[in-house]
This record gives structure tokens, C-alpha cells and sequence, in this order.
């Protein structure tokens, strides 16, 4: 299983972003998907998660400002971040799960992309 994140970088606050992660070597449509980041000196931060379904759940931190979607055809999981403030800056990571419900535990998740990062200037 591989996961690779792409389309982070530098944005001023206000701004947008939005990441994807490829995903290969899985069965695509079998596993949940989800977002997390990690700033300097901080806990990974569960953001959003897809289920099988297309059923999503949000962090209180980004609900309303980030929007998770997946292309299942192109095996390829989206973050689009609006309004961004410069406490989003972090590593952001995705995720995987084999089969069932969205989840922001990190726990829960079974592989892990390598990051990419975000900035946020004010």
C-alpha cells in the first residue's frame, strides 16, 4: 500500500489549498480515508474522514472550511481548505482503513502517507 500527498505549500491567510493523495497497491473502493496534520511540538489532529459510503465527519477546527471528497476511478483522495488561518499550518498526512466508518482516531488508521506540508503566513 502506498499513499503520496501533493499540493501543499505556502498560501496567506484567507487563502485556499487543496491537497490530494494518490493512492495504489489496494483495494481502493474497500477502504475509509482520512486527514490528519501535526504541527511542531503538537498531537496529531484528526480533520476529516470519508467512509466507503461517501459519509463524512469533520473536526470542529475545520468544519465548514475544508471539504473531503474522493475519486474512486483515479484512486485519489481531495482536501479542499478554504479561509485558512495561519494556525493550519502543519504536516498534513492521509490516511487509510480497511472497510467501515470514518473515524478522526489515528489509531484506527492501517497506513499512512509521508506529508505534505502547509503554511499559512498572516
Amino acid at each position: 500500500v502506498q499513499l503520496v500527498e501533493s499540493g501543499g505549500g505556502s498560501v496567506q491567510a484567507g487563502g485556499s489549498l487543496r491537497l490530494s493523495c494518490a493512492g495504489s497497491g489496494y483495494t481502493y473502493s474497500r477502504y475509509s480515508m482520512g486527514w490528519f496534520r501535526q504541527a511542531p511540538g503538537k498531537e496529531r489532529e484528526g480533520l476529516a474522514s470519508i467512509n466507503t459510503y461517501r459519509g463524512t465527519i469533520y473536526a470542529d477546527s475545520v468544519n465548514g472550511r475544508f471539504t473531503v471528497s474522493k475519486d474512486s476511478a483515479k484512486k485519489t483522495l481531495y482536501l479542499q481548505m478554504n479561509r485558512l488561518k495561519p494556525e493550519d499550518t502543519a504536516m498534513y498526512y492521509c490516511a487509510a482503513k480497511y472497510a467501515g466508518y470514518a473515524t478522526l482516531r489515528s489509531a484506527d488508521y492501517d497506513y499512512w502517507g509521508q506529508g505534505t506540508q502547509v503554511t499559512v503566513s498572516s
